[in-house]
């Protein structure tokens, strides 16, 4: 129809020369023609030509060689070079103090936050505490660089001394959400780090990020550690996970309906882990009375629990 017209009509053409396989010569010309409130096609309408062309090659190299034996193939993820000297709970202080101070948006400060990062990662979780005790005040605008860095700091002790923090209500909401998502990227998650999580899922308040953050690290953990359901931090969560269900997931009301769903969301998201509770999540998706949402979420709660659960009774036939 009349009123489907298009506003804006483009076009590019481009003309390439190439000679011994290098582009030698590019003409291209692009028109643009806006039909607003014109008759009959007409309108304004712009005309842009270009044109590169090839002067010279240059035979030389403009970078120096460089000897192979420096040469070595690594991964695109930053590098820091390990101090030899050992660091200090001082240290950190220190460069805490020295953050606050910088200017900000400048080099300066991301290289000291940097070196904060990589300097946690050498503290015990006493060291940890102890640097907590002297460095957890602000600087200017709210900042805290402690906070910030620890989640990027992905050592049990860290893992260890953020959940401390969180059970102890000491910062704001929104910091507890961000050490929460931050579970999900740790590369190489520990025991250690599930038992020390594990007791935040009871708690009263416990948030959707707190059960999806937990149960994602537990994921990448039994991800690179065979028989993950023998280790008793892990079947710890486990169990938690299941009393929140109960037997076949009935609920009664909004509120329950809500914890259920998450819940379910979390199991799927533990994937290996969560073997142990197939039978119930299969008596949860086959129960008729259940919400259709819940039976729903059961099904999908199995994406990541391996194929030789045996899951064939997850809907009875006919159903």
């Amino acid at each position: 129809s009349q009123s489907e017209q298009r506003i804006l009509s483009s076009k590019l053409e481009c003309i390439q020369s190439i000679k011994d396989g290098v582009l030698s010569e590019a003409k291209c010309t692009e028109s643009n023609l806006v039909t607003l409130f014109s008759q009959k096609g007409s309108g304004a309408k712009t005309q842009t030509q270009s044109s590169l062309k090839l002067f010279q090659v240059e035979t030389e190299t403009l970078y120096n060689k460089v000897d192979s034996e420096d040469l070595y193939v690594t991964s695109m993820l930053y590098e820091k070079e390990e101090t030899e000297r050992e660091v200090t709970g001082g240290d950190v202080t220190e460069l805490v103090w020295k953050l606050c101070l910088a200017h900000s948006a400048s080099f300066e400060i991301a290289d000291l936050f940097m070196t904060l990062v990589f300097e946690l990662r050498h503290l015990s979780l006493e060291a940890l505490k102890a640097v907590w005790q002297r460095s957890s005040f602000k600087c200017r605008d709210n900042w805290q660089p402690l906070i910030d860095a620890l989640p990027s700091c992905a050592t049990e002790a860290c893992v260890i001394l953020m959940k401390e923090i969180i059970a102890s209500g000491e910062v704001e909401e929104d910091k507890v959400e961000y050490f929460f998502w931050s579970f999900s990227f740790i590369p190489k998650p520990t025991s250690g780090m599930i038992e020390s999580l594990a007791p935040l899922l009871k708690s009263p308040g416990a948030s959707q990020s707190c059960f999806l953050g937990v149960t994602t690290l537990l994921h990448r953990f039994c991800s690179s550690y065979n028989s993950c359901d023998g280790v008793p931090a892990v079947q710890s969560v486990m169990w938690t996970l299941g009393e929140f269900l109960g037997r076949n997931c009935t609920v009664q009301d909004s509120e329950r309906l809500s914890k259920v769903q998450l819940v379910l969301k979390a199991i799927g998201n533990a994937g290996l882990a969560a073997a142990s509770l197939a039978p119930v999540l299969s008596l949860c998706a086959s129960l008729k009375s259940n919400p259709i949402e819940i039976r729903l979420a059961a099904i999908q709660a199995f994406r990541r629990i391996p194929c030789s659960v045996r899951v064939s009774d997850l809907l009875p036939a006919g159903d």
